[in-house]
């Protein structure tokens, strides 16, 4: 477990940071997930260290986690905002993010969002097609603004990533190529109320080599000079995210690294770099603890292990296929490891963490650590099968911190209504008549 600086190991009991997760479960119940305060400074501090050599600004991307005191925590270390809904730009101003250091990026921004962004006076706008930029030129028009831009290039490389994080190919839906670009460009210079201060490109996520970063850097360049040639002066080098982190064996580029993929290709520039790491945080600094509840042996060969989580709390091994290191809470007396499918409850047989994971002995009661979960993880879940989400706790030193309450049956029902018609019906359906 190399990767888990803060997840150890103390007599056989699993820690985060200083922290017996036992004691926390005492307190929380499961599923409940829990992040290391310590890991994300640091990987925050080590990602931000690599860039110091040029004039950069750290965007989080927030669909990764955005908890409230993930958020607080990140912008405290001054880091900005990726965003990309009018909801994300909320959450990351509640938690004192400066909106001069807030991107909103996405293909899909509607006027109300857009409204609200141009009110809450944001750096820029990553727009993706000329219909988005007369949209917002409308808009701020109304409102007597002018909105600073920036065009996102897809940039037609392959990040080698699992095809639905894939961003940067022709194919996908995100950005224009670098001839619609200078196009937006050029029609970005006849409208009155918007000022084209940026270029962005994103091609993908948990990316674990630097090739496709330089490859895409080396497109955005070529983009870069016939912008200049515009006269449009651009201030802001939007190159996104994208770097991965280690689940299981992959060989993960340092920040070091990927951002000397970066830097090198847009040495000439002078611009303001901004980056969008959001895995790469708060990925590894992060897990998620769980119960079983039963076992039984199938059939086949299989030995089912039930769980008290599911793919409502945890989505990426089902919808990906993605592989999550799951390890005891407490570690067995003995090195007999067994094959088993660590399954949770829903009734989907696609509801499962692990297939023929060999672990150690298991019984009902048992705690396992899912690891990995600080990224997509709470973000991506829901109340499937109504099954409550799980709370988050924050763990500094020996102290844990429950930042998201366990939501209750009582808080998805509160915003359902029946409508009176329904409500006025008898309490049985009428016969039916025969003929």
């Amino acid at each position: 477990m190399t990767q888990f600086a803060h997840f150890t190991y103390h007599d056989n009991r699993l820690f985060c940071e200083d922290c017996d997760l036992e004691r926390i479960v005492k307190k929380t119940g499961t599923p409940v997930y829990i992040y290391s305060y310590r890991a994300l400074c640091e990987q925050f501090q080590s990602f931000a260290s690599a860039f110091e050599s040029h004039k950069h600004l750290v965007c989080y991307s927030m669909k990764a986690n955005s908890n409230q005191a993930i958020l607080n925590t990140l912008f405290n270390l001054n880091c900005g905002a990726d965003v990309v809904s009018g909801g994300e730009i909320k959450r990351a101003l509640l938690a004192g993010c400066d909106p001069q250091k807030i991107v909103y990026s996405g293909v899909g921004k509607t006027e109300q969002e857009i409204a609200y962004a141009l009110d809450q006076n944001i750096l820029m706008f990553n727009i993706e097609s000329q219909q988005e930029l007369l949209l917002i030129q409308s808009i701020a028009k109304t409102k007597n603004k002018v909105a600073s831009i920036s065009v996102r290039v897809n940039p037609n490389v392959d990040a080698k990533t699992h095809a639905y994080i894939s961003t940067g190919m022709k194919k996908n839906k995100f950005g224009v190529n670098h001839q619609a670009a200078l196009q937006i460009y050029q029609q970005a210079l006849v409208c009155d109320h918007i000022n084209p201060v940026g270029i962005s490109c994103h091609i993908g996520s948990q990316i674990t080599q630097t090739q496709p970063f330089a490859d895409a850097m080396i497109i955005l360049t070529k983009v870069l000079h016939d912008v200049k040639n515009m006269s449009i002066s651009i201030n802001y080098i939007d190159v996104g995210g994208g770097l991965g982190i280690r689940y299981r064996d992959e060989i993960i580029p340092s920040a070091q690294e990927y951002a000397n993929s970066i830097l090198g290709p847009l040495k000439d520039f002078g611009a303001t770099l901004i980056t969008e790491p959001g895995r790469f945080l708060v990925g590894n600094a992060g897990i998620l603890v769980t119960r079983v509840l039963y076992q039984k042996q199938g059939e086949t060969s299989d030995l089912f292990t039930i769980v008290d989580s599911a793919f409502n709390d945890l989505k990426r091994p089902m919808l990906y296929g993605a592989y999550h290191e799951i390890v005891p809470v407490i570690k067995s007396a003995t090195d007999a490891l067994i094959p088993t499918n660590i399954e949770g409850p829903i009734c989907e047989t696609g509801d499962r963490f692990a297939k023929q994971r060999p672990l150690p002995p298991l019984k009902q009661n048992d705690l396992l650590a899912i690891m990995s979960t600080g990224a997509y993880g709470m973000s991506m879940a829901s109340t499937y099968n109504s099954r409550p989400r799980a709370p988050e706790v924050l763990v500094k030193d020996d102290n844990f911190f429950i930042i998201r309450e366990r939501e209750t049956i009582e808080d998805m029902l509160a915003s359902e209504k029946v409508p009176d018609f329904i409500l006025q019906m008898p309490p049985r359906c009428p016969k039916a008549s025969t003929v």
